[in-house]
């Protein structure tokens, strides 16, 4: 089966750098501006969406078009704890070794009173599986690091060093699962259709 996923459309802070996590910042007038101009395929709209809690995601699918979306809790963004609000390339240079030495841990980074990566895989796992049994093709509206841990399950990334794809952030992004919900190494993306 199919699974689709769509990162919701930007905010304030997205334009700022500032890492959100958790944070329920609402889409920006440009995120606004930005989900406005682009439409689902036909075919993708109707099939059953799931949506992050978050509120930039519900927003996004609210302009999508998409009629009441599953609200699934193993989606929302992970939690980056205590760097929540702070912009990452200052960060990195205040922290120094401690973050160069978190970073290179890949699956395993994790910032103070927040989630890792591999945390974030571990409830994705049982969604996942639960829609895998189902066999049916869907979507669900996300944020880029439920994209980045779904291709890191799907392709054996370790998540060290820079992404093997250069993901654009404004299409679909196309999983494959097995019956057991397990990614299969597949994966697309594919641009949404402009209105103009």
């Amino acid at each position: 089966m199919k699974l689709l996923l769509l990162r919701h459309g930007f905010t304030d802070w997205n334009a700022e750098k500032r890492i959100q996590g958790r944070i329920d910042r609402p889409l920006s007038e440009v995120g606004i501006s930005q989900i406005k101009s682009r439409r689902l395929p036909e075919t993708v709209q109707q099939l059953t969406w799931y949506c992050s809690p978050m509120l930039r995601a519900r927003q996004t699918a609210e302009l999508m078009g998409i009629q009441a979306p599953i609200i699934e809790p193993a989606l929302i963004e992970m939690d980056w704890g205590d760097w929540e609000g702070k912009i990452l390339k200052p960060l990195r240079k205040q922290l120094g070794d401690v973050m160069r030495d978190n970073e290179a841990r890949g699956c395993d980074f994790r910032p103070p009173n927040g989630e890792s990566p591999r945390q974030v895989q571990a409830r994705l796992e049982p969604w996942l599986k639960k829609i895998g049994s189902h066999g049916e093709d869907c979507c669900a509206l996300v944020h880029k690091g439920i994209i980045r841990c779904l291709y890191a399950m799907a392709f054996d990334w370790d998540m060290r060093g820079e992404s093997p794809v250069d993901f654009d952030w404004t299409q679909l992004h196309e999983f494959e699962l097995d019956a057991e919900g397990k990614p299969r190494k597949h994966y697309h993306g594919f641009e949404l259709i402009n209105k103009s």
